[in-house]
């Protein structure tokens, strides 16, 4: 395949981006445009008429993040063929791929493929290990081949809609906010590094690192950066989870594909 290929994702701690990037490799030759809505204030605006697109995003609580969805209000398309790729974090992946697929048929998008990857859950640490280092090399290949497979799904114009998995109404999302990694002022170093890879934009740093609680999504992309190891998620509810998560959610689990 020789087109357009629209990467357009939410990926505060990268592995979104890994792997909508290895889908394109799979897809084909065309050139590739990212469309990284992470970091952006004001949302992306983008209608597409020619082309494929690949729209990846973090699954959060069995859902899409309201953020990306807020993000993505403007895009729209004109038919245009589009791969979903859903990234969770070893748990399940509910009903974010059938959300997104409802999203995207709204937007105009043909949808043509989709797939639920594996990535490190964001509450993962070293002694608390939920898909530490995913996707690793077998979950990067198998994205390639996702995406080799879904160039063909897009050539086939007699081929059958997908059937993506999920329920509708869609699960009730839990609240956010209230809970946000800690900042050990006595290993902080002031380098500002948690501010650049915030989402949400709650981060100041100036004689301190202070959070505002309230709009933090959890996503712990700040305790990723630091290079000091100063921020760490520390809140009560949260360790509760991680725990529950150890314990039950170690076993590996495969990418599921949908073409």
């Amino acid at each position: 395949m020789n087109q357009t290929i629209q990467l357009i994702y939410f990926s505060p701690t990268g592995t979104t981006r890994k792997t909508v990037t290895a889908i394109a490799q799979g897809l084909g030759t065309g050139k590739v445009v990212h469309h990284d809505v992470t970091r952006v204030r004001e949302g992306l605006e983008l209608n597409l008429d020619e082309g494929i697109a690949v729209i990846g995003f973090p699954v959060y609580a069995g859902r899409v993040p309201e953020l990306f969805l807020k993000r993505i209000e403007r895009l729209q398309a004109a038919g245009v063929p589009v791969v979903i790729a859903a990234v969770y974090g070893n748990r399940a992946f509910e009903d974010a791929l059938l959300e997104m697929t409802d999203v995207c048929r709204a937007k105009g998008f043909s949808v043509s493929a989709a797939g639920a990857f594996i990535g490190e859950h964001s509450y993962a640490t070293n002694t608390h290990p939920v898909a530490l280092g995913r996707p690793d090399r077998d979950d990067l290949d198998r994205a390639v081949e996702f995406g080799t497979l879904a160039s063909r799904a897009v050539a086939d114009p007699s081929r059958r809609a997908p059937q993506i998995p999920g329920n509708s109404p869609y699960k009730e999302r839990p609240p956010l906010g209230g809970a946000a990694p800690d900042t050990d002022a006595g290993l902080c170093t002031i380098c500002g590094a948690c501010a650049e890879v915030c989402p949400t934009f709650v981060i100041e740093v100036g004689d301190a690192v202070r959070t505002d609680a309230a709009g933090c999504i959890k996503c712990c992309a700040c305790t990723r950066v630091c290079p000091a190891g100063a921020r760490t998620m520390n809140h009560p509810s949260v360790a509760e989870r991680r725990q529950m998560l150890v314990d039950n959610c170690s076993r590996r689990k495969d990418p599921e594909l949908f073409l």
